[in-house]
């Protein structure tokens, strides 16, 4: 991905946030400069993978393929001694925008439509899976906001706003915004994006950047590392 797409991505996402009345924590505005004063006092930022995520999943194809998600908070990715057990997200999610199946083994998540006016629906694609890790031909029971529904492998479940599906370990998901973009919120156990995310078809969790202009806001991942003497 182009560093200036990622900043024009931040930029809508910051707009569609707040015309939502979702408000991000101040950080969310902090430039590469802050970054650098504040990399001592911020250590908790970079050991939880907090703030911006901008990713293709290296499709090149992000309008179709991608995702532009906040994390809110979340506990250090390297502990083994966790003092937060769980984690949120806030994700803007594009209208027939993708992000391709994968499984968790750790993580247990709530997927949350938050859309208030105008916001559009989210489809969540589902399968469990075999053994071997492929889809398994069955059907799938998930809870959704308290009620056990069942649906046929490979069926969707329409999220309108307000409305929340749990996701299980092993089990399958894609999803995507219909009838417009859409304000998604994430509650989840302790979320690891460097390990506990298995795609179906082989993909980075990371995009490549191309610099091809300075940052505005740095990503979760991009976070400067305090030297020790």
């Amino acid at each position: 991905m182009k560093r200036s797409s990622i900043n024009k991505y931040i930029d809508e996402a910051s707009a569609f946030f707040s015309a939502q009345c979702f408000y991000l924590p101040p950080f969310a505005t902090w430039t590469p400069d802050k970054w650098a004063r504040c990399a001592g006092e911020a250590s908790e930022f970079r050991n939880c993978r907090l703030g911006w995520d901008v990713t293709d999943f290296n499709s090149g194809h992000f309008e179709s393929v991608g995702l532009t998600l906040f994390t809110l908070r979340n506990d250090s990715i390297s502990s083994n001694n966790a003092s937060r057990t769980y984690a949120e997200k806030i994700m803007f999610v594009r209208e027939n925008q993708v992000t391709p199946f994968h499984y968790h083994v750790c993580k247990t998540e709530d997927i949350i439509n938050r859309g208030g006016r105008k916001a559009g629906r989210l489809a969540v694609q589902l399968y469990g899976r075999t053994e071997n890790g492929e889809f398994a031909d069955c059907r799938v029971s998930v809870n959704c906001d308290g009620i056990r529904r069942e649906v046929e492998p490979g069926q969707a479940i329409i999220l309108g706003p307000g409305e929340s599906i749990t996701l299980t370990p092993y089990l399958y998901h894609m999803f995507y915004a219909v009838d417009g973009d859409a304000l998604i919120g994430e509650v989840s156990s302790r979320n690891d994006d460097d390990t506990d995310n298995y795609f179906k078809e082989p993909l980075p969790r990371y995009p490549e950047i191309v610099e091809d202009e300075v940052p505005l806001r740095l990503l979760c991942n991009e976070y400067p590392v305090v030297s020790e003497a």
